[in-house]
């Protein structure tokens, strides 16, 4: 990117789930353009018998919906190809298998998630890099929830398919090498045919998502959980708080680092 390797994204995968908990990255419009790619491959940093083979084709499992009788699950991305169209080899690495879990389509990819995706980069043009962790929940911390499963039709290996998906959403302000202002913002949506809902309606604080994950979000932000600019950012409730660009400054220096 730019004529530098830069750090494309970080993912925690559990080959038990075929599924990554979360996948993290720094997001900014250098990042965007208009390339398209739909080629899915193994992660060859993992062996692909911890994989399942989406290759050539989502899992072959439709399922019935409230909205719709016969719905398919796809390969839902969790950092999406869109927020690296910009940059080629940096997109083919989103079509790894890695990156993708069991997801609805109708009703919920599309078009509420990706609604989303498009909300959060539409943030890049009014602050330098946005940081970004997308999730895919089983169950909240401390939890009980059942789990369903499917047998990906192309291998006939069974997968969780998640609860919940999640995102939280960091723009920062720098003077010098310092942070000086933080927004944060946190999305927790059940994995639900949700046709006719807003993923507005699912917006809550990176506080409370980090309850029912049990991981702790930004850690390098000044302060901690209980005071400074960690916590003022990590208990805003309001999307329109941080999609606002008031007491939070447009920085000129890129900083692709880990938030």
């Amino acid at each position: 990117m730019g004529g530098k390797q830069q750090r494309n994204y970080t993912c925690l995968y559990d080959p038990a789930m075929y599924a990554s908990y979360w996948v993290a990255y720094p997001l900014c419009s250098a990042h965007l353009g208009s390339g398209s790619l739909s080629s899915f491959s193994y992660d060859p940093d993992v062996p692909s018998s911890k994989q399942t083979n989406v290759t050539d084709g989502a899992y072959g499992v439709n399922i019935a919906t409230t909205n719709y009788p016969s719905n398919l699950y796809s390969r839902g991305h969790q950092i999406p190809n869109a927020d690296r169209n910009g940059v080629s080899a940096m997109q083919s690495q989103t079509y790894y298998i890695t990156n993708v879990t069991p997801q609805i389509q109708n009703g919920f990819n599309s078009p509420l998630w990706s609604d989303l995706e498009d909300a959060v980069r539409a943030q890049t043009s009014s602050t330098d890099t946005v940081y970004v962790v997308t999730g895919a929940a089983f169950r909240k911390k401390g939890g009980s929830e059942s789990i369903t499963t499917i047998t990906n039709t192309r291998d006939n290996k069974v997968l969780p398919v998640p609860n919940y998906y999640w995102k939280v959403v960091l723009k920062v302000t720098r003077s010098g090498g310092n942070i000086t202002a933080a927004k944060a913002i946190g999305v927790w949506i059940p994995h639900q045919d949700l046709k006719g809902h807003s993923y507005t309606e699912y917006v809550c604080s990176v506080d409370q998502i980090e309850t029912w994950t049990g991981f702790d979000f930004f850690p390098n932000l000044p302060g901690d959980n209980d005071s400074g600019i960690e916590k003022a950012a990590e208990s805003n409730t309001s999307w329109s708080n941080f999609t606002s660009t008031s007491n939070l400054s447009s920085v000129s220096d890129k900083n692709w680092g880990t938030l």
